[in-house]
């Protein structure tokens, strides 16, 4: 009881353009990690993990769902990074 849950994610830019640009940028990340760590593989997951986690107020309410209170979060980056808190009651 009290405890403090602290998410720290990746998460959706609210911006359009913002958005479509991050897009863009991120596409280059399996390329990237081949030429660099030779693993492709990894950083295309990176990015399907990124695009299936839930959106800053759909994981708010998830949060709320499992019980925590005081469900708050805070856009970083323009919405590309998120921390999310709760407290366990």
């Amino acid at each position: 009881p009290g405890g403090r849950l602290l998410v720290l994610e990746f998460s959706k830019p609210r911006n359009p353009l913002l958005s479509r640009a991050y897009d863009a940028f991120a596409a280059t990340w399996p390329l990237m990690g081949k030429l660099i760590a030779d693993d492709a593989d990894s950083y295309r997951y990176l990015n399907e993990s990124i695009r299936m986690h839930p959106p800053q107020e759909e994981l708010a309410s998830m949060m709320e769902g499992a019980g925590f209170d005081a469900v708050r979060f805070h856009d970083l980056l323009g919405g590309i990074v998120a921390i999310h808190r709760g407290i366990a009651p």
